[in-house]
């Protein structure tokens, strides 16, 4: 099976293809399966490392039409259903069909746990409709695995790779509007219980476009994407942009990255990947790798745009990737940050192609008074914050104080919020949080409605630079600690510990605002004597100024995360309150970080 890239291209049609905008993605697929029949667009490697099924844009327009059919006849049609699939392209196939049949799909991940079914079985729950669409091994995986929970056997399974390719002769073409919810985009949970966010047709289109425009992305660009797919960075990158723009795209199992991060970069540097994205744990990942191992055979000349999403974007990250890869051809200039999320379909601004990011140096004493105050990079107190680009055309971003509702001016920190073609329409069935979250009005300005992030911010010279979530934020004694700062602090303080190991938030005790932080760490650590609480309590006192009331080992990877690696400060919280953390330690709860202990 050939890996494509020789694949012929077919002239003129691809012209005509530049100049198409879609209004929806049934009309994108549709259009490419007419004008670029033969052309690949979708690998999957096995493993990581071989390539395994391909599709063609002919072929899966015939699949999305089966699977549409399959849809219809279940009475799904212009209804909702949970995607429910092992990493491969029989989720591109189905999520195809989904569309083709005006259908919103909710995909989700397939759960390990009984955390996860019952995420499943709440999300099959609030969408509506008790059909699971699925591929059959998982399905039996799943009935096997978990047979004595209930309600797992009531649902209805709908086995898309069972369906049969005939049946797309039957298909007739709704009448789909722009507007037509085309995904219920569950999100990942970092700020609450997760909730089905309505994208439309539109909402994916008006995204492809601002993506094209700001990355300058053609249909000879070649994407590579180990991203989870059931997550809004990986259906976009990995399944919408290929629909839309007609790049071809190599997508891999996470679990082929998360056990061999190296594998990422070897189809980046195999396949001659341009635009690849990932979030910040990834590139650290990736660099500890290349510490260790160099980086002997790869070729990354090729990636000219490598994405990163985090919560928020690390300099230090970012910098530690370019210059431990710049061996293997990557240049400075490819790393592209951005920030987006679900409810904006998913980037707000990133950027731009061909331009270096940019790093702003401020004052951490006005950092935590709520204003962005530059000074040079050695001054004393500075501390980088990475500009996420400028807003897309068509996209406006806004700073605003989250309690008033009233602007804030260029340098001031409050809550991001957005207005444009990409916002989502709403929460699917909640329509008291769609009037909050997606109807906002700036105080005293007739300048329509807005979409609240929940994000904190500021802009300079008219770029956008997250500084953390509003509610995450950590206020002793008067002063703004964000949390992400104080857990890059934890990192660095030990040499055993790793990136996304450490969650900080505060705790109500003694009449006041205290903070706690929990740390992931291997049992070595604990059992070596070594006395990580006080190493850590004594590098975020000297570092922002306040002794944390207590440092709590955990165990490794015991910290709830987000599926895209973020953590879910509120939920350590509540098992920090419960007494349910996993502990590094059984015979005790951890060590106190100073005097403010109890």
């Amino acid at each position: 099976m050939t890996d494509g890239t020789d694949a012929p291209r077919e002239g003129g049609d691809v012209d005509e293809i530049r100049r198409f905008a879609p209004s929806t993605l049934v009309e994108a697929l549709r259009t490419r399966s007419g004008k670029q029949p033969h052309r690949v667009a979708y690998t999957f490697l096995h493993n990581g490392e071989e390539i395994g099924e391909e599709l063609t844009y002919q072929q899966l327009d015939v699949a999305a039409r089966a699977r549409a059919v399959a849809l219809e006849n279940a009475g799904l049609a212009g209804r909702n259903a949970v995607l429910l699939h092992a990493p491969g392209l029989e989720f591109v196939k189905a999520f195809a069909g989904c569309l083709y049949a005006g259908t919103a799909g909710a995909p989700l991940q397939v759960p390990h746990n009984a955390a996860g079914v019952e995420r499943l079985l709440r999300v099959v729950q609030d969408t509506g409709s008790p059909v699971v669409l699925t591929d059959t091994e998982t399905r039996d995986d799943l009935l096997d695995r978990f047979a004595d929970t209930p309600g797992l056997a009531e649902l209805t399974w709908l086995t898309t790779d069972t369906v049969d390719a005939g049946a797309a002769e039957q298909w007739v073409e709704p009448e789909l509007d722009p507007e037509h919810t085309a995904l219920l985009q569950y999100t990942s949970g970092s700020t609450g219980h997760p909730k089905g966010v309505m994208v439309s047709h539109r909402n994916f289109c008006v995204q492809a476009a601002e993506n094209q425009e700001i990355w300058h992305v053609s249909d000879d660009d070649i994407g590579i994407s180990w991203l989870p797919t059931f997550h809004d960075m990986g259906l976009m990158y990995g399944v919408v942009m290929p629909l839309w723009r007609g790049m071809r795209v190599y997508l891999m199992a996470p679990q082929a990255f998360v056990r061999r991060p190296r594998r990422w970069l070897e189809a980046i540097s195999r396949y001659r990947g341009t635009l690849s994205a990932g979030p910040n744990f990834a590139y650290d990942m990736c660099s500890r790798v290349a510490e260790a191992e160099g980086c002997d055979g790869l070729d990354l000349s090729s990636w000219r745009m490598a994405v990163c999403g985090a919560e928020p974007v690390r300099m230090p990250s970012m910098e530690r990737f370019a210059e431990v890869h710049a061996p293997a051809g990557f240049a400075h200039r490819a790393l592209a940050p951005g920030y987006g999320l679900a409810e904006n379909t998913l980037k707000v601004s990133a950027t731009p192609a061909d331009r270096d990011y940019r790093t702003l140096w401020i004052f951490d004493g006005a950092l935590a008074a709520g204003r962005a105050e530059p000074v040079e990079a050695d001054a004393p107190g500075a501390v980088p914050v990475v500009c996420n680009g400028p807003h897309q055309t068509g996209t406006t971003v806004r700073i605003v104080d989250p309690v008033t509702r009233r602007a804030r001016q260029d340098g001031e920190i409050g809550e991001i919020w957005v207005q444009g073609g990409s916002v989502a329409k709403g929460y699917w069935r909640r329509p008291a949080e769609t009037r909050e979250t997606f109807r906002a009005r700036i105080a005293d300005e007739e300048s329509g409605e807005f979409l609240r992030t929940g994000d904190l911010g500021f802009v300079h010279e008219g770029e956008l630079y997250p500084t953390g979530r509003w509610k995450d934020l950590i206020i002793v004694d008067g002063r703004n600690l964000y949390p992400q700062d104080i857990e890059l602090t934890v990192e660095k303080s030990h040499p055993a510990l790793h990136s996304a190991c450490a969650a900080a938030f505060p705790i109500e005790r003694d009449g006041r605002e205290q903070l706690v932080v929990l740390v992931e760490t291997n049992p070595q650590v604990t059992a070596s004597g070594d006395d990580l609480p006080a190493r850590v309590a004594a590098a975020v006192g000297g570092r922002h100024e306040v002794l944390p009331a207590e440092v709590v080992p955990v165990r490794r990877r015991s910290l709830p995360k987000t599926t895209s690696g973020k953590i879910q400060r509120r939920a350590c919280k509540q098992s920090y309150l419960d007494g349910t953390l996993q502990y590094a330690r059984h015979d005790e709860r951890g060590g106190k970080g100073g005097p403010h202990g109890s």
